[in-house]
């Protein structure tokens, strides 16, 4: 994940860092492979062991079949196994390769279908300038020659820290392969021998073969009455010329007629979005509609297909105007590519595949590829689907579901080497719900996870095949992380895991420097609040590290039924954090430590057993040091799995009297701040929906369920508003589409003497969907309701309202006399990734402000909100044992206007010791100021700012 600004969060991360200063790399020299040095040591593998494509019932259907470089004939060297970060065997499938190193060295692949297209994944060095180095390699079918294929390590070879740069000299080398794909010109039959060969060393001097994936394709005729972007629009399909200004044309024009977009056979260039609503937008095929393009000087625009943009959601950024006033709605792409040309990661820049807000609307059979994140939803947006697709070489992640995503899901997806989490749900300030990533077939994922939901409720994830984890990150993660993940963000509700298998996931974190599980929990943010996770039928085999890992922050409700945990490389269960977790039928064998569980928290782990459990219990887990893992125990053979019920499982049914929107799903078009739409389904009058101000009409949309007989609805404002008409209609449907009115437009006065709640009764019938459009608030700019409720019946009268609270104003509330800083507006000089300023005023000492590397001097400013007397800051680190003892050399200075600031306290040397709670205190005499500010110069722990608490006091 990277900066949510923008559109990528980024990977798990944590100042200790020694593990980074532990690698070394010995770059490329002009005629040589670059020598790679590794963290740790490790037992190595004797065999790399499963494919994911093995495991039957589980994963994607793909259109390919797979083959392994190692597995078949070949004359050059194989590499690996070994999954020690940083070498090129632990990018590769399976950690094994072939490399080829000599003119007439080849990898040799024997056809068991008929083909007449491959896609194969390889690596070359970097150059010494970063910017890699271009070569050909020889595709030839039973010895002669196909075509010389073009390779390149351009979208390869990062290095230093997050978010990585291609500088050569820096440290940390990592994500060294990528893929390329050809048609062959005819169909090969089966048992053909498809050679990649090497026809010269003078381009590079080493060509490493993962694997090849063999299809058999054609491409889609052209449908009849669709607007052609070639023919009608005159767009390029030789992308000689940028395409972008007339694939928009045609997008629009197709809207406005009702009409689908084709896109023939070609590769189209495109230097910016094209933004799409209502429309479908449809090509040849992934092999030849191929999108494509950067703009040349403006490197923050590139290729992508994106919906309009919803105001306050996800997306803070710069809007254009095209690009405002989302979700779009209605959006099908499908059966095109596109390729892009994205060398370097910047969070800033919107340079993803897929983006915007897209509701009711379905991506189909779609190739994304070297393009920064392949889908980046920004909501809230609601019923989105990836199916059927192919995600490969992303810098960072593979899709993430960011911001008030629901009912949405990726099904029978392809995805391999994203550089950070495959498959991504983030619910930033805005629930995500009822999301789903079902049958998808995960590869190697360079950095952090494979499958991960950062908060969310009523979230499932089943029926996946993950395998080769690098690190920072684990097979599936569920977590309470990230900015904006707590409280109705956080983790909620029913979370069903089920039917996956999870190969050699887990990895050793180079921050941590330990460990991290192929399952792993996170309530970093806040503790979790009593969901249910269901984990069941689920393989975690011959996972790198621990199958079972608990970390900062309190978790509950997790149950494991039915787990096969075979092979680990220490633990079965690594427990670094409380929580409670119930056991039935989960089987470990083929467990590296003897002792099968670390845990140094002891009792505050809980554990409740049912039967069939073997392999994984001790009543004296272990507390030490972090042992070497040791790989490859796991099984070589796939082992029997559960397949996914033919019927769906049963549900809880949706309420049959009463308010029958309580907890129900629920859309809106717009949502201002963290004001969402399920705040109005909640049960609590005293939270609220909001829309985007100025920019009526507005909508708030409520699932029942099913058909339920309605006749009146109850609109709800927090009982201590002042009065306001808004106004307002009622519409309803039994298919989401479709909508009829039930109350026409009226002005519904919303009055503190009647508990500011309005009954509408509506023409008695069956309905699914309940709408409420709101054009007019006389209150506030916007659409505001916290409470939508429907009913059915007789009834005729409203329910009782509350008390009106009183007519005179409630007291204020007094100055505050702890910590004088808690939750105030702060500011700094800068951040590193997400570790923003606000992270040091939030109560929570495990988040933290981090400023930029190598950058002193820094500072944080919090404004007190008026002038305090005040004598003492406390300043905090997170109080991990993790964070090691290191000196801050600071100073805090005071302003009574924000503009002029005097020295407070003069700089010295603060130790922040973990014996002591990483905790120091600065004293001085007594001052009235409105700011104070904190200003760094030098940490001798890490090259920045760092403090999880800014706390300031009186006395």
């Amino acid at each position: 994940m990277a900066n949510h600004t923008t559109g990528t969060a980024h990977h798990l991360r944590h100042p200790t860092r020694a593990g980074l200063a532990a690698i070394a790399a010995t770059l490329l020299a002009a005629t040589s492979v670059t020598a790679l040095a590794v963290t740790g040591t490790a037992t190595p593998a004797s065999a790399a062991g499963l494919s994911p494509f093995d495991i039957p019932n589980r994963g994607a259907t793909v259109p390919f079949i797979e083959h392994e470089a190692e597995k078949v004939a070949h004359n050059g060297t194989k590499i690996g196994p070994d999954r020690r970060y940083g070498t090129l065997p632990s990018e590769a499938s399976g950690r094994e390769a072939v490399t080829l190193d000599a003119v007439g060295e080849y990898v040799e692949f024997t056809l068991t279908a008929p083909a007449n297209a491959v896609t194969f994944r390889y690596s070359l060095p970097d150059n010494s300038a970063g910017t890699g180095r271009d070569a050909t390699i020889d595709l030839r079918a039973n010895g002669n020659l196909l075509k010389s294929v073009p390779v390149t390590s351009k979208y390869g070879w990062y290095y230093g820290g997050y978010p990585f740069n291609n500088n050569p000299g820096d440290t940390n080398p990592h994500h060294f392969y990528d893929e390329t794909r050809a048609l062959f010109g005819s169909t090969q039959p089966a048992g053909t021998k498809i050679r990649l060969q090497v026809s010269s060393t003078a381009q590079s001097p080493t060509f490493t073969i993962d694997l090849a994936d063999f299809e058999l394709v054609a491409p889609i005729a052209k449908p009849s009455g669709v607007i052609d972007v070639v023919t009608d629009f005159g767009a390029d399909p030789s992308g000689a010329t940028d395409s972008t200004a007339k694939f928009q044309a045609a997008v629009d024009a197709a809207k406005a007629q009702g009409r689908a977009v084709w896109i023939p056979t070609g590769t189209f260039t495109l230097w910016d979005h094209v933004v799409v609503d209502g429309v479908t937008l449809r090509g040849a095929g992934p092999w030849y509609s191929v999108l494509g393009g950067r703009h040349p000087t403006e490197r923050n625009r590139s290729v992508g297909i994106y919906g309009k943009y919803v105001p306050g959601g996800g997306y803070t950024g710069p809007v254009r105007a095209h690009e405002a006033n989302g979700p779009s709605r209605n959006v099908t792409l499908r059966d095109f590519a596109i390729i892009g040309d994205i060398r370097e990661r910047v969070d800033d820049d919107q340079v993803n595949a897929l983006g915007g807000a897209m509701t009711n609307s379905v991506v189909d059979n779609l190739w994304l590829e070297n393009t920064k994140v392949g889908a980046w939803m920004d909501g809230p947006m609601d019923n989105f689907t990836i199916r059927n697709s192919r995600i490969l070489d992303q810098t960072a992640d593979g899709v993430n579901f960011h911001t008030g995503v629901t009912n949405s899901t990726v099904t029978n997806t392809f995805v391999r080497n994203t550089g950070d989490d495959a498959l991504a749900m983030w619910a930033q300030s805005v629930p995500n719900v009822n999301n789903s990533f079902t049958h998808n077939t995960i590869g190697v994922t360079l950095l952090a996870n494979h499958l991960v939901s950062y908060g969310g409720r009523d979230i499932k994830i089943t029926d996946n095949v993950t395998a080769d984890s690098l690190t920072n990150g684990g097979g599936i993660h569920v977590a309470n992380r990230y900015p904006g993940v707590q409280g109705a963000t956080g983790v909620q509700g029913t979370w069903t895991i089920a039917r996956n298998t999870l190969i050699r996931n887990g990895n050793s974190d180079y921050n941590w420097n330990f460990g991290v599980g192929a399952i792993w929990f996170s309530a970093l943010n806040e503790a979790f609040q009593n969901p249910t996770i269901n984990i069941t039928d689920t393989d975690i085999l011959d996972s790198s590290y621990a199958a079972l890992h608990w970390i900062e922050g309190q978790t509950n409700g997790i149950n494991l039924n039915n787990v096969r945990i075979d092979g680990a490389g220490t633990y079965a269960l690594q427990v670094q954090a409380n929580s409670q977790v119930s056991f039935t039928n989960v089987r470990a064998t083929n467990i590296a430590q003897s002792n099968p569980i670390h845990n140094c928290v002891g009792a505050g782990f809980q554990i409740t057993q049912g039967s069939g459990n073997s392999g994984w219990y001790t009543p004296t887990p272990y507390c030490g040091p972090w042992p070497n893992p040791q790989w490859g125990g796991g099984p070589t053979s796939p082992p029997p799995t559960t397949p996914p019920p033919t019927t769906p499982p049963p549900t809880t049914p949706p309420p049959t009297s009463g308010n029958l929107a309580l907890n129900r799903s629920t859309t809106a078009t717009s949502t201002n701040q963290n004001y969402a739409a399920g705040n109005a389904v909640d049960g609590n009058p005293a939270t609220y929906w909001e829309s985007a101000n100025n920019a009526f009409p507005q909508s708030i949309t409520v699932d029942l369920g099913a058909s339920r007989s309605v006749d009146r609805v109850v609109l709800k404002l927090p009982s201590g508003w002042e009065q306001r008409t808004q106004t307002l209609s009622v519409l309803g449907s039994t298919d989401g589409s479709s909508y009829a009115t039930l109350a026409s437009s009226a002005g519904r006065v919303f009055a503190p003497g009647s508990g500011n709640a309005v009954s509408i009764g509506l023409p008695s019938g069956d309905r699914r969907y309940i709408r409420v459009t709101v054009t007019g608030n006389t209150g506030w700019p916007a659409a505001q309701l916290s409470e939508v409720e429907v009913y059915g019946g007789t009834q005729t009268t409203p329910p009782p309202t509350t008390t009106p609270p009183p007519t005179t104003p409630p007291p204020t509330t007094p100055p505050p006399s702890g910590n004088l800083a808690a939750g105030r507006s702060i500011t700094e000089t800068s951040h590193s990734d997400v570790y923003v300023a606000a992270n040091a005023v939030d109560g929570n000492a495990n988040t933290y402000w981090e400023s930029a590397n190598n950058a002193f001097p820094q500072s944080l400013t919090v404004d007190l909100g008026a002038e305090r007397s005040v004598s003492r800051v406390v300043l905090k680190l997170p109080p991990s044992s993790a964070w090691q003892t290191r000196t801050q050399t600071l100073s805090v200075l005071g302003s009574t206007n924000g503009t002029t600031f005097t020295t407070v306290k003069a700089s010295a040397g603060y130790t922040f010791n973990p014996g002591s709670g990483n905790t120091a205190t600065v004293t001085f005499t007594a001052t009235n100021q409105r700011y104070l500010r904190l200003t760094v110069t030098g940490n001798s722990g890490w090259p920045a700012g760092q403090l999880s608490e800014f706390e300031v006091y009186s006395s």
